[in-house]
């Protein structure tokens, strides 16, 4: 059998670029959450945290110089805990240093408990062209049980003045809550659909290592109630007209979050403030990165001189390569085109065909000339399909 030939480096042409910004405080930190977030104990540090995004950004200048980028996206943390000036003054950095696109979208998490109208009207000017509402949930039960500083009746006065003032919107819900029963998963929903946003996610609350949930797990609806309970989700969207084209993604013809897709495409994105990740592009290598995750540490470490504010640069192998594209673009249910396997990870799709028939013959994957996507099954147990290329 003839040897299989692998390209030695990514494609010439590097793939898009997005730019991720964490903002790494919120009020209270959620029993379920695992993400790089610190409750607010005293005021925030608006400005020194400005000082070092900017700084920050100016240290990475040389690793995307002349790259034009695509998207924008605030996460944290409570990003809607900074001002609109703040948030003005981020997105004027980034658009002073970086190329980014006329049409570049523009994408703020916020929290309904920090929602008032006139801070809103203020993302908008400073250029934010979608809004993320943390919603959740609409029921006042499952509100407290999973921690959250809103109310229902904030969350749909949010929900409203946001979808008034921008264009696009994205709600976040969650099903498989504490107590939860499928009538209740049903009416977040329905109370979602009413509104009419652009976008909607609804994700599988899932109990994280290191979280309160984990420590003490509160009494979660079995797997076949969470399974009732995505089948309803995908049913009840895709009869208002909403695509399902992601795992826990939904958006009208139009509104897919291009973002999102840069990341589920193994596309590049530069990650910039405390814990952030970045995967970026280059002739010879693919490589992820990460900042300190303390926010006070990073502070000081990126200010410093000389800075030390990376914690980890890591270089792509090509397992990594083939199961960290795979990990994203199989999220898609329309999957992948080999072509673009091939462009984004520099390797010929040899490399990942025994992941690939594998699944195939497991009725997890469904593929062609052109196509490779998760099969019915596939999009049920998507941990089992990515496990396959591990």
């Amino acid at each position: 059998m003839p040897a299989i030939l692998f390209n030695q480096t990514p494609a010439s042409q590097p793939p898009p670029l997005s730019v991720y910004a964490h903002i790494p405080w919120c009020v209270r930190k959620c029993p379920y959450c695992d993400f790089n977030s610190h409750a607010q104990r005293e005021e925030i540090p608006e400005a020194r945290y400005l000082d070092a995004l900017t700084r920050d950004l100016e240290l990475a200048l040389p690793e995307v110089w002349g790259r034009e980028v695509s998207s924008i996206f605030i996460g944290g943390g409570t990003p809607s805990l900074f001002t609109p000036a703040g948030i003005d003054r981020l997105l004027t950095t980034l658009r002073t240093l970086l190329r980014v696109s006329p049409l570049a979208e523009i994408t703020l998490e916020a929290n309904p408990g920090t929602f008032e109208a006139a801070r809103f009207r203020g993302y908008r000017d400073a250029g934010v062209n979608r809004l993320s509402l943390g919603i959740q949930s609409f029921n006042p039960q499952h509100l407290k049980a999973l921690g959250r500083i809103h109310d229902e009746r904030e969350a749909r006065a949010a929900a409203e003045a946001a979808i008034g003032l921008f264009d696009a919107v994205n709600l976040d819900l969650m099903y498989a809550l504490p107590g939860q029963n499928l009538e209740q998963a049903r009416a977040d929903l329905e109370t979602a659909l009413a509104l009419e946003p652009a976008h909607l996610s609804a994700y599988h609350l899932t109990l994280e290592p290191n979280t309160p949930f984990a420590a003490q797990p509160p009494a979660l609806p079995d797997d076949d109630l969470s399974a009732d309970m995505q089948i309803q989700a995908e049913d009840l969207l895709g009869a208002a007209g909403y695509e399902h084209y992601e795992t826990s993604a939904f958006a009208r013809p139009g509104s897919r979050c291009r973002h999102n897709l840069n990341y589920w495409t193994f596309g590049d994105y530069l990650g910039l403030g405390a814990g952030a990740h970045g995967k970026l592009t280059f002739h010879d290598r693919i490589e992820r990165q990460s900042r300190l995750k303390h926010p006070k540490a990073y502070m000081d470490a990126v200010l410093a001189m000389p800075p030390t504010h990376i914690a980890e640069t890591r270089k792509l192998d090509r397992g990594d390569r083939v199961f960290e594209f795979m990990m994203n673009a199989l999220r898609l249910n329309e999957g992948f085109d080999p072509r673009l396997f091939e462009a984004r990870s520099g390797l010929s799709i040899a490399a990942a065909e025994a992941g690939l028939a594998e699944a195939e013959r497991r009725g997890l994957l469904v593929r062609d000339l052109h196509n490779a996507r998760p099969s019915a099954t596939g999009r049920r147990f998507l941990n089992e399909l990515l496990q396959v290329f591990l």
